[in-house]
């Protein structure tokens, strides 16, 4: 069992410091810079998003097999960090950038910008996810790496959120225009700071025992031909989401039953028939802990975005004052890196699959009784949803230590260990949920006439403010513990696996 040092621990924390200061930026502020600020319609900030969410179900794929397949002095995953910091450090200020353009130049300009922004994203971040699959094989070090690793993300989120809406009012003297646009240049070079210290304080340790059938070039044409497979499924749900008419609903029906027939097909299939993308994609369809785990990170990330992205309304409305948004995202965040830092010694009382089902239910419930906050009552909403995010901040620990048990999983039952797919997956239905979860906050709003550029529609949307506080979000968390119920991999079993997996590479070497 490989133990991590304690830099090195720290070091591959920056790194999610780093990309959560895009990361969290967004998801707290971009909506409300988009309808409020950049001027775009709630419906057409709303459709953005959900576009933008489709693309990353193309490219995070991609990315984790171009990770697989990657190999250099440095290693498979460590090279894209530094490879993307640049462009990710360029996006970021982008994206946060009003030029003087038309109502459908800015349209166009914010597809162009907010897309540029996933993809580096994505180059980044699934390489930096899948690192810790390969920086040990102990699960309990992993756990605890996962624990440094968000409370990394919390630090990074707390200064990004906490400190956003005094920095434009600060730099942009009263123009938020240009607020914004200089705030992002001092989170972008912390950024490229950090990004630099976390690829030079980290160490691959675990080399993968499969190898590519095919070059990197075929895999690709093989993904291309199966494109439809992918694209049709988030195109039929994001369809949906956002018309929610019969029509929507049917297309919606339909693809799903095609998609059961392909899958089911493509299972029974003959491994020797299989392309290396294929077996891929069957180990992971065979793979029950990481399908549950797929679902999961979902659910949870709809959890915490929907609210994570009405706080700033509800402070500038609801509550009544803008810039205490930012005390309450720090008042968040710093419970956040408690609890992260809480998950591993919790997680060994407990066991994880508990200490998730636990977290998710008292956190909803926790949810629930912001429903009631009192209009311009921070002191409740400060002390019920601080309390509430306690346990929230557990379950992105747990998610991605648990992706790499999945990822064992899948080499002791199959031989294979696809690590870059795995957690590709992992972070696309993360950023998948995020994306949905920005939109449906925008629906939600849309759906109660809100126009951030007409201060008449305010008072009608503050009922949908409340619900998205409160019941919306807490309705995922239930859910998520429901599926949590059937989660096969337990502690014990987790031990059995490591052990297994170990006498195998020393069997083979």
């Amino acid at each position: 069992m490989t133990k991590i040092p304690f830099y090195e621990k720290v070091g591959y924390a920056f790194g999610d410091a780093a990309a959560n200061l895009v990361w969290r930026g967004a998801l707290a502020y971009l909506a409300v810079f988009y309808t409020d600020t950049f001027g775009l319609t709630a419906t057409a900030a709303a459709m953005l998003f959900l576009v933008v969410r489709l693309t990353d179900g193309i490219t995070d794929i991609i990315m984790g097999m171009i990770a697989d397949r990657t190999d250099t002095k440095w290693g498979k995953f460590r090279p894209w960090i530094i490879w993307s910091t640049p462009f990710l450090g360029l996006f970021m200020v982008l994206v946060f950038t009003t030029p003087d353009l038309s109502e459908g130049g800015k349209l166009a300009y914010a597809y162009f910008t907010y897309i540029g922004l996933t993809l580096a994203y994505t180059v980044n971040n699934v390489p930096y996810s899948a690192l810790m699959g390969v920086m040990t094989d102990d699960d309990k070090e992993r756990t605890s790496l996962s624990g440094f690793r968000f409370a990394g993300a919390f630090l990074g989120g707390l200064a990004v959120m906490g400190f956003t809406p005094q920095l434009v009012a600060w730099l942009g003297a009263g123009d938020d225009v240009m607020g914004y646009q200089y705030t992002m240049y001092v989170f972008s070079g912390a950024l490229v700071i950090l990004m630099l210290i976390s690829f030079t304080s980290t160490k691959e340790r675990i080399s993968p025992p499969i190898s590519a059938d095919t070059d990197l070039k075929s895999e690709l044409f093989d993904l291309m031909k199966n494109l439809p497979f992918i694209i049709l499924p988030l195109l039929s749900i994001t369809l949906f989401f956002y018309y929610r008419d019969l029509n929507s609903g049917l297309f919606f029906a339909a693809v799903m039953v095609a998609m059961w027939f392909v899958i089911k097909k493509l299972i029974n299939k003959n491994s020797d028939e299989m392309s290396g993308t294929q077996r891929d994609m069957v180990d992971l369809l065979t793979n029950k802990p990481w399908l549950i785990l797929l679902g999961m990170g979902f659910l949870t990330m709809m959890l915490n975005g929907i609210k994570y992205g009405a706080i700033a309304y509800y402070f500038k409305y609801f509550i009544g004052d803008e810039l205490m948004a930012g005390q309450y995202f720090v008042g968040l965040l710093v419970v956040s890196i408690i609890g992260a830092l809480c998950t591993s010694p919790l997680s060994k009382w407990l066991g994880r699959k508990k200490l998730f089902i636990v977290s998710l239910i008292l956190s909803g419930l926790l949810t629930i009784a912001l429903f009631w906050a009192p209009q311009g009552n921070a002191t409740y909403v400060f002390i019920v949803g601080c309390s509430a995010e306690f346990f929230a901040a557990i379950l992105p620990t747990l998610y991605f230590s648990m992706l790499g048990d999945s990822a064992d999983y899948s080499e002791w039952k199959n031989g294979r260990r696809a690590t870059g797919l795995i957690y590709s997956a992992g972070t696309f239905v993360q950023k998948t949920g995020g994306g949905f979860a920005g939109a449906l906050v925008l629906i939600v709003l849309a759906g109660y006439g809100y126009d951030g550029m007409d201060q008449a529609t305010i008072e009608s949307s503050l009922p949908g403010m409340q619900l998205l506080m409160s019941w919306i979000p807490a309705a995922f968390s239930f859910t998520a513990a429901a599926l949590m119920v059937f989660y096969p991999i337990t502690d014990l079993k987790q031990q059995q696996m490591s052990k297994d997996l170990i006498q195998r590479r020393l069997d083979n070497k």
